[in-house]
């Protein structure tokens, strides 16, 4: 078992400085418990572990829990950092819950597709610094996960795999997907992966610069703690705003068209040969099972 990052309880921002002789507030975990947050007020990292078997599969609850605990640690003066990971073996998030967009009603796909929309602006635009410690595969909108932080790094298994593969499902990423992944591995790279709908093993991700480093799996939780300090030492004025500049245009061009983006998402995820490819998709994993 992983133990706790913390070397005490771990608390939520000021409950730490409640008088001596009161309890610490445990840790503060979400509504469906999806998300177990953890954050170490001495190095004012908190390590946000994805816990929903058996995939962390990116559902609305999923989404929703995943909003709310960024927007807490963001607004506690006591967190500047945030390292993300899977308490899932062999899975860091399978990506967007197809059970979501398959048969369901038309204001059911524009809530969901808002969450998605949140979930990557929050995390694209934070002013934290975000590690992705990705310890298992991650497909489709898990690697938009790991894209948006700062700094990624994988567990060195060719076992697991990363990448936007939604080609091979028929459907397509969004402007925004892959304006995040241009950013990171260039034009071509992007271009060719994304038309190919590519899963890489995480040596080839990291040749290509979709990870920035592979590590041993014991090595991960030290490696991403190093390097989200490194992060830190510099003064958060200058990174937050270089990070700002850096990633305003991309965040500005969602903002813009956010309405539009879900008009397309609902015809496109409604359209009868989309459902199909969806429930035929759905099929194929239950007799994996």
């Amino acid at each position: 078992g992983v133990l706790p990052l913390c070397s005490r309880p771990p608390v939520w921002g000021r409950a730490a400085r409640q008088p001596p002789g009161l309890p610490l507030a445990p840790c503060r975990t979400f509504s469906n418990n999806k998300i177990l947050v953890e954050l170490d007020e001495s190095s004012g990292v908190a390590t946000v572990k994805f816990k929903s078997p058996p995939v962390n599969s990116l559902s609305l609850d999923f989404l929703t829990e995943f909003c709310i605990s960024l927007e807490k640690l963001e607004n506690d003066r006591a967190c500047r950092g945030v390292i993300f990971t899977s308490a899932v073996p062999r899975i860091f998030s399978s990506g967007l819950d197809i059970t979501e967009m398959c048969g369901k009603s038309t204001e059911h796909y524009a809530e969901f597709w808002r969450a998605v929309q949140e979930m990557w602006l929050r995390l694209y635009g934070s002013n934290m610094v975000t590690v992705a410690a990705v310890n298992g595969s991650s497909p489709a909108g898990g690697c938009l996960i790991a894209l948006s932080c700062d700094y990624r790094i994988m567990v060195e298994n060719p076992k697991f795999n990363i990448g936007l593969n939604e080609a091979q499902l028929g459907i397509v990423a969004p402007f925004w997907f892959k304006d995040t992944f241009v950013n990171v591995v260039g034009h071509r790279v992007a271009e060719r992966s994304l038309q190919l709908g590519s899963l890489l093993p995480a040596p080839e991700a990291h040749k290509v610069g979709l990870v920035d480093e592979l590590v041993p799996e014991e090595k991960l939780q030290e490696k991403a703690q190093a390097v989200t300090a490194q992060w830190l030492a510099l003064p958060d004025h200058a990174r937050q705003l270089t990070k700002s500049m850096m990633r305003k245009a991309v965040l500005d061009r969602l903002v813009a068209h956010r309405e539009e983006d879900i008009q397309n998402f609902i015809s496109f995820i409604s359209k009868e040969s989309i459902q199909k490819s969806l429930r035929m998709y759905m099929e194929m994993l239950k007799k994996k099972k």
